[in-house]
């Protein structure tokens, strides 16, 4: 990132897109997602000249919804706004899956898209995507947190900052702005200092005080307590492990909470919620457990096991979040405890002497095959060690923090793999603050998501191998994306669960004895598919094959690596909590 952002005085003119530039410089913005266009082109200009002097650069993705996609995944890595941008027309309604996602995940994202010229509105220009087109503005609405049409350009930077606040707003989640072409070609004067963007952005740790003595009487009185790690607790992974061990408690983790936890540590009792372990089930019904206290979660059909009235959603729940919407699902609870939760940890950590400490008894543990413990319970635990062929998800699951180095950060897409990564796949490294080493698509579970996600993460993290796990499916959806990866020169390793199906869509007419239909895919070479792309690429039938892989090449690559991995297509994931929910 160039130390220069271009300046401006008092009294004079700077184009628009140099100003938005300069805005998004100065909160570290380094890159743009998109696909240009005619109608964008004045933005593309800008970054040219960005670019030349080693500020914002454009990253062309294949598709605008991989351009969400990829926006998303590096605004959750490093807590910056992430920011992506389209042409007119069908360029913007290619982006709403991604940015449906983004809304439903609280991702910091703003979103560009241009517009005819002002004085061609209404004359059935083409792409035209006004209020007197395909009404994109209004559309991007119903999944935004701030979407506004700048028709005059007096409004420019008002509206740019408007959105950027909304973005980092609490919930934080994507904005839109509508920028016409003429006024993206426009230069705006300035009369006054530039805002003070990053200050605008920075908000009041907000606690409140009777909430937070009331959850330290609760838990001095419990006899028993359990803690259950959820997304929002991305930021706090290190207060959350002081708390668990000096109070002397067990934990477990949401599905999309599991990659901020050490999943060999004494007391985790697995993943409660899609895809999770009985034995976080079992931890949560103990008679002796009088109260439950969810950090961050949503407590949707996907964080709350399906909506569990016996282990979560009953009387026993304190629930501490900042989000006061994910409250309006928690209205059974003993206690709710709304604001910054680093605040409200430091305040349990700081009374924790006081606290009574639960006795719990040591579980059975399981031992793997890296000599490291377990201390909750796999449905099949006989297959992470069944070698046999076509390859058992359970064991490639296993098997992968074995092959790949500590570092490793994984993206697990929506399909089966999901579930197979939720329940089998637990990288354990948490040094120097090392979290979030699995990444779903929680909530909105869009399918094809991981491709794009993977390059926004490599970004984020160049020194660490993103692992991309996907299905053959998803992979068809949106593969086309691995192409960036290899114009970048991104080290992902993109591993393809190929089974030739739909899977969750297989296995959930199995299992709700539906009829087999439209699950089934061609028997495709993606090995081959990413060589004519030039792209290395390999294709694994057997455990042999798995463990010779030459990984640290692959790691030390300066580009994707491409994996064909041929797993037994009739093992059944652990969805049984996806089905609930459909009942």
């Amino acid at each position: 990132m160039s130390d220069t952002p271009p300046k401006f005085n008092p009294q004079s003119e700077i184009a628009s897109c140099d100003l938005l530039l300069h805005y998004l410089e100065k909160i570290g913005v380094e890159f743009i997602f998109g696909i240009p266009g005619g109608a964008i082109e004045p933005l593309y200009n800008a970054l040219a000249k960005s670019e030349k002097r080693g500020g914002i650069r454009a990253i062309t993705a294949r598709h605008e919804t991989g351009a969400v996609f990829m926006a998303d995944a590096y605004a959750r890595n490093t807590g910056k706004l992430g920011v992506c941008c389209s042409t007119t027309g069908p360029g913007a309604t290619n982006m709403i899956t991604g940015i449906a996602s983004s809304y439903e995940n609280n991702t910091p994202l703003l979103i560009i898209t241009p517009q005819t010229a002002q004085d061609k509105v209404g004359k059935k220009a083409m792409q035209e995507s006004g209020d007197t087109g395909i009404d994109i503005t209004s559309i991007f609405q119903l999944f935004t947190k701030y979407s506004s049409y700048i028709t005059h350009v007096e409004q420019f930077e008002h509206k740019l900052v408007s959105a950027i606040m909304s973005a980092f707003s609490s919930p934080p989640g994507p904005t839109h702005l509508s920028i016409p072409n003429d006024i993206l070609k426009s230069t705006i004067p300035i009369n006054q200092q530039p805002i003070n963007i990053a200050n605008v952005i920075r908000h009041p740790v907000l606690k409140d005080e009777n909430a937070i003595q009331d959850l330290l009487t609760e838990l001095n009185n419990s006899k028993k307590t359990i803690f259950v790690v959820g997304a929002g607790a991305k930021n706090c992974s290190d207060l959350l492990a002081d708390c668990i061990n000096k109070m002397g408690i067990e934990f477990v983790a949401t599905p999309d909470g599991k990659g901020f936890i050490n999943p060999n540590h004494p007391s985790y009792r697995g993943v409660i919620g899609f895809a999770g372990h009985k034995s976080a089930s079992k931890a949560l019904q103990q008679d002796t457990v009088d109260t439950i206290v969810v950090i961050g979660s949503a407590l949707g059909e996907f964080t709350s096991n399906a909506w569990d009235q016996l282990s979560l959603l009953n009387n026993k729940l304190i629930h501490i979040d900042s989000n006061q919407e994910n409250f309006t699902r928690s209205s059974m609870a003993k206690l709710q405890v709304g604001g910054h939760i680093p605040t409200i940890l430091e305040a349990v950590l700081d009374n924790c002497s006081t606290l009574v400490k639960d006795k719990k008894e040591t579980p059975a543990k399981t031992l793997t095959e890296d000599n490291k413990f377990l201390y909750f319970e796999f449905d099949e635990p006989a297959k992470t060690t069944d070698a046999s062929s076509p390859l058992k998800p359970q064991y490639l699951m296993t098997q992968l923090t074995q092959v790949f180095p500590a570092n490793a950060r994984y993206l697990a897409d929506t399909g089966n793999n999901l579930a197979w990564a939720i329940h089998y796949l637990n990288p354990s490294d948490r040094h120097s603050g090392n979290t979030d080493l699995i990444q779903i698509c929680a909530e909105f579970c869009s399918m094809g998501w991981s491709v794009g996600s993977a390059i926004g993460t490599a970004l984020a993290h160049p020194n660490d191998p993103i692992i991309c796990i996907v299905g053959d499916g998803s992979f068809l959806m949106s593969g086309n994306e691995i192409t960036v990866a290899l114009q970048e020169n991104l080290n992902i390793i993109f591993l393809i669960m190929n089974d030739q199906h739909l899977g969750m869509v297989k296995h959930g007419q199995l299992l709700n004895k539906s009829a087999d239909i439209a699950n089934k895919l061609p028997n495709i070479s993606y090995a081959l598919m990413a060589s004519a792309m030039g792209i290395a690429s390999q294709t694994v039938e057997t455990a042999n094959e798995l463990l010779n892989l030459d990984i640290a090449q692959m790691c030390n690559r300066n580009g994707p690596t491409l994996l064909d991995i041929r797993i037994d297509a009739e093992e059944i994931p652990p969805i049984a909590t996806r089905l609930k929910g459909l009942k």
